[in-house]
């Protein structure tokens, strides 16, 4: 799939690893819908992107949100062919802390934003791409979930996250061999540690540590390298049904 021929929807494209993939699509010539509950950032996200972008509230948890946001993207796009869900939290929390047991609430937001979110999306943009005329090798779209290195190493304090992102990278052949029929991929990657917005609110000493454990290159990932995997697997028809890591060679230590 050329880059000039994707239309995509991006969950958490405000910011982030979604607005890099957004920003990285759009330059190439791509038509981008930012998925979002973050309005006055999803507009200003949508702004600063360009004619080719737009932005779509859509509560990822919520079936008739993603529906109706996906309606809405695939009309002012004339199609859609690529649905990349970024959208998650962290989770973060012992199962026994020094207040007690972990709430399950808060173990059931991890799995509904980041699994049962992503999912909702994958399903709801499948309905509508298995209808789209088929490109070269018969190819109708492709569906990219994030996911986390933490899904293979979990560290203390992170069962929630990484029970979410283990999931993710559990469906994902399934679903690329149910999907084949259709003409769909399926792909997952799982980014090590990566200089989000969330990293760079970390005081300078943390982000040196963090990016002392990593191999090579020692550093915090850049969004932008998240971005050029998601080209490059829009841009390869044979990467289907894999979970590829992008983590400079780090494996994630018990804390």
């Amino acid at each position: 799939m050329q880059l000039s021929e994707v239309r995509a929807v991006i969950s958490g494209g405000a910011s982030g690893l979604g607005f890099a993939t957004a920003q990285r699509l759009v330059d190439g010539g791509a038509q981008v819908a930012l998925l979002d509950i973050n309005d006055e950032q999803g507009a200003e996200a949508a702004r600063e992107l360009g004619r080719n972008a737009r932005y779509f509230h859509a509560d990822v948890t919520s079936e008739g949100s993603v529906v109706e946001a996906l309606a809405n993207a695939m009309r002012d796009m004339g199609g859609l062919n690529v649905a990349l869900s970024c959208a998650g939290v962290l989770g973060a929390g012992r199962v026994l802390g020094k207040g007690g047991p972990m709430a399950l609430s808060k173990f059931e937001s991890a799995i509904k934003i980041n699994l049962v979110g992503s999912f909702n999306l994958a399903k709801s943009a499948a309905n509508l791409m298995q209808h789209g005329a088929p490109g070269s090798d018969g190819e109708r779209g492709v569906i990219i979930n994030t996911a986390s290195v933490a899904a293979f190493e979990g560290q203390i304090g992170q069962a929630a996250y990484s029970a979410s992102k283990a999931g993710l990278v559990g469906m994902t052949l399934p679903m690329a061999r149910e999907l084949c029929r259709f003409g769909i991929r399926v792909m997952t990657i799982a980014p090590g540690i990566f200089l989000t917005p969330m990293a760079e609110g970390m005081p300078e000493e943390v982000q040196k540590s963090l990016s002392e454990q990593i191999p090579f290159p020692s550093r915090l990932g850049k969004p932008a390298e998240f971005a050029d995997a998601v080209a490059f697997i829009l841009g390869n028809r044979y990467m289907n049904g894999e979970c590829l890591r992008l983590d400079g060679a780090v494996r994630l230590q018990a804390k």
